[in-house]
């Protein structure tokens, strides 16, 4: 699938770009509190995820079904998605979330996730393909996630590398099916981790489990939709939506349980109280919780010169609260620092950080999505 598309990017950049003011509580955290933004892809349908490649073109998903590569040259952008014919596209079904082979250099794969099946039986699917510089080809599924499912939400779909070369993807509970995110017999609700090539690590927690699928590296999750590698704590963090409320931060800790739906400081849409227990034993409760909901929808690491009153803190990108909240982590807590880039007043579905210069992109989920550059004033 080809479509090529070219467009003075230039213009609207300049008629956006503006400086804001930080809003924030620490001031250590904002020795400098002036940015500003340049819109550098425009009109994607609702952007779902955004990489960098090493000369600095961007491939951007959209869950429309849409995988753009943007020149940086010339702003050229064609769609790069290969034929997938069991790409689902429903609700928050479609393509989602994008990932450079840790050794990108020597080993040119693209992963990516998405919704395979249709409306009856669906779920959510893992693939890599070998990019060329200008398109992906050799598509291999490495993961379909089981059983398939009716309905079009909750799927997770993000994916992070650990150093170890190994792979973490996280399961959505379907919506309809929060209690099977307490079984170890499928995939809902629940983190997998394989390697690079799609194999079960030997040293996975449930490998000598004979009633649990030995894939699995986590469960009692409701819909994880951000997960990084902290290189200084050593540890995953993952984001997580919760109902009406209790939305969370976890470290991610092999074999866990993190308790959906026995535990949760949400509330049911309706209003009905979901269960009575804040506590109990051998589930992990929540490092960080949101309440009322924020839907943290991403997670990303700050590392990098642009500011480095951020490093090492958590970026985490919100669709209802309509900010990234930045959080400090260390050894045995997450606090909140503050709310950034409210003045766009847009839902923002991911955030990603430059590998090498620092810069952060916002991906703004809308029909008439944009990825906007933020960088020091």
């Amino acid at each position: 699938m080809n479509l090529t598309w070219q467009r003075p990017l230039l213009a609207l950049t300049a008629a956006i770009s503006f400086s804001a003011a930080a809003t924030h509580s620490d001031a250590e955290a904002h020795d400098s509190n002036l940015w500003q933004y340049e819109v550098v892809a425009a009109d994607i349908e609702f952007p779902w995820a955004i990489v960098i490649l090493p000369n600095d073109d961007y491939l951007i998903s959209s869950r429309s079904g849409a995988l753009w590569h943007i020149k940086s040259t010339d702003e050229q952008m064609t769609n790069v998605l290969p034929e997938l014919a069991n790409l689902w596209v429903d609700g928050q079904a479609g393509l989602f979330d994008l990932a450079l082979h840790p050794h990108f250099a020597s080993e040119p794969y693209v992963y990516f996730t998405y919704a395979c099946g249709d409306l009856r039986n669906n779920n959510t699917c893992l693939a890599r393909a070998r990019w060329t510089g200008s398109e992906l080809v050799d598509t291999e599924l490495l993961f379909q996630a089981y059983p398939e499912k009716r309905g079009s939400a909750h799927y997770g779909g993000r994916l992070a590398f650990q150093p170890d070369d190994t792979l973490v993807l996280t399961l959505g509970d379907g919506f309809d099916y929060r209690e099977r995110a307490q079984s170890l017999s499928d995939h809902l609700g629940t983190t997998i981790r394989l390697s690079l090539d799609g194999d079960i690590p030997t040293d996975n927690p449930f490998v000598a489990n004979s009633r649990a699928l030995p894939e699995i590296y986590s469960y009692g999750h409701r819909n994880v939709q951000g997960i990084a590698w902290h290189p200084q704590l050593q540890t995953l963090f993952i984001s997580e939506h919760g109902p009406r409320g209790g939305d969370e931060i976890n470290r991610l800790r092999a074999g866990g349980n993190f308790g959906w739906p026995l535990l949760t400081a949400g509330v049911d849409y309706t209003g009905a109280k979901i269960t009575p227990y804040r506590d109990l034993p051998g589930l992990i409760q929540a490092d960080f919780e949101w309440t009322p909901s924020i839907a943290p929808s991403g997670l990303a690491i700050y590392s990098g010169a642009e500011f480095p009153q951020w490093q090492d803190h958590l970026l985490v990108p919100a669709l209802a609260g309509k900010h990234v909240a930045l959080l400090r982590a260390d050894e045995d807590s997450v606090e909140p620092v503050a709310k950034l880039f409210t003045d766009l007043d847009a839902r923002i579905r991911a955030v990603q950080v430059h590998p090498r210069n620092g810069h952060i992109y916002l991906l703004i989920d809308a029909a008439d999505g944009k990825v906007i550059k933020v960088t020091r004033q």
